[in-house]
């Protein structure tokens, strides 16, 4: 589980097919000495598993069916990646629980500057917009947001300066692909009404 407050923007260092599919190094400022082969880790919003380690970087593996459903496919040497470590028991729940399941992929309409914040709005991919509502959460590239409005299947966000400059979202612009995951709870009330 995740919080969607990003705690490093990590750099792939290096992309390379498999015979498991694909495997990308991340380069970060984590202390790996603190990150177990095995350890959770939101990758933009996406759960991945670490399988190696060195100096500054680790590594994951990435399977088809992950690379078809998100934007990880189209990562190369020198993205930058929105990076979260798992959570504690006991760790400020600074945003919303998020689970680093990607929902969908969403595509930025339009980025404009609103005093010193920015107003970014997505076009989401049906049926997923159903769940998205004015006030609600939603997590934008592993980052947690407020949704600000919503105008059927396009939501608006709103980047405070410190997201801006502390994320990746900094560089979104129109045309870009994000993944997106939308709130737990409106995730279980669906299935909820569907088997009511």
């Amino acid at each position: 589980m995740f919080t969607g407050i990003v705690t490093d923007v990590g750099r792939v260092r290096s992309v390379r097919e498999t015979n498991r599919d694909r495997r990308f190094e991340i380069e970060t400022a984590f202390d790996l000495a603190t990150i177990d082969i095995g350890a959770s880790i939101s990758h933009a919003g996406c759960c991945l598993t670490v399988v190696e380690k060195g100096a500054g970087w680790f590594a994951v593996e990435v399977s088809g069916e992950t690379l078809s459903l998100t934007t990880l496919d189209a990562w190369h040497e020198g993205r930058r990646i929105n990076l979260e470590r798992a959570a504690k028991v006991g760790d400020e729940l600074g945003g919303h629980i998020v689970s680093g399941h990607v929902d969908g992929v969403g595509d930025v309409v339009s980025v404009d500057s609103e005093g010193g914040s920015h107003r970014v709005r997505i076009r989401a991919p049906r049926p997923l917009h159903r769940f998205i509502a004015a006030k609600g959460s939603i997590t934008v590239e592993g980052v947690s947001l407020t949704v600000n409005a919503v105008e059927d299947d396009i939501f608006g966000v709103n980047l405070i300066p410190h997201t801006w400059d502390v994320t990746t979202l900094g560089a979104l612009k129109p045309g870009a692909r994000v993944n997106l995951e939308i709130d737990m709870l409106a995730r279980y009330l669906a299935r909820w009404r569907e088997t009511a």
